[in-house]
């Protein structure tokens, strides 16, 4: 039996499709939707469309944007021989937001899953390693910590060091404020290989 009408029930169905929101999630927002001014709803629908019709990727860095180069890669007070490799935007974006890192990035969209047959010509290494040709000197790996990435991250480094530019890798291991008897082994071990002297 249909709770809703058909309007509600597809606007639920849309939403519920949407990364991170479940069914409560969806059905919370569509009636949010619904109540909203239409001025407001209108808005909302246009910045969806307009997004999807004109966001693409920066022709240097891969990141999404609207403009042929990203602000980042046009930046002249950006370092462009340090590159920091990342998997998605929404990871550049982390390190922006900490206003610490004055180089520039490359966005691979994805890593490396043989699992979900995502091999190394899936994801924008191609790319990479042509930016290489140009005067960089560090190659910093930012991918996540997960099996894929750390598969990503030993696969960019094999190609990267016969080039003999500099490969590094994002230090891990305890989180500020996270009790160490909580702290999973493998996470222990990292932070005790990448300790730095005070």
């Amino acid at each position: 039996m249909d709770i809703y009408s058909s309007h509600i029930q597809k606007l639920i169905e849309q939403l519920s499709r949407l990364p991170g929101v479940g069914a409560k999630s969806a059905q919370r927002l569509a009636f949010h939707i619904i109540n909203m001014p239409q001025e407001q709803v209108s808005g909302l629908a246009a910045a969806i469309t307009d997004a999807k019709a004109n966001v693409r990727c920066c022709k240097n860095c891969f990141t999404l944007t609207d403009e042929e180069i990203c602000p980042i890669c046009k930046n002249e007070n950006r370092d462009h021989k340090t590159i920091m490799v990342v998997e998605h935007t929404r990871d550049l974006a982390a390190y922006e937001k900490t206003g610490k890192y004055t180089g520039v990035y490359h966005v691979l969209h994805g890593a490396i899953s043989p699992m979900l047959g995502i091999g190394p010509s899936d994801i924008r290494l191609k790319e990479l390693m042509k930016r290489l040709e140009d005067d960089v000197e560090e190659v910093i790996i930012a991918t996540n910590s997960s099996l894929e990435g750390e598969t990503t991250a030993m696969y960019i480094s094999k190609l990267v060091k016969p080039t003999g530019i500099k490969v590094s890798r994002i230090a891990s291991g305890v989180p500020v404020g996270g009790d160490l008897e909580y702290i999973d082994e493998v996470t222990l071990l990292r932070a005790l290989e990448g300790r730095v002297t005070l």
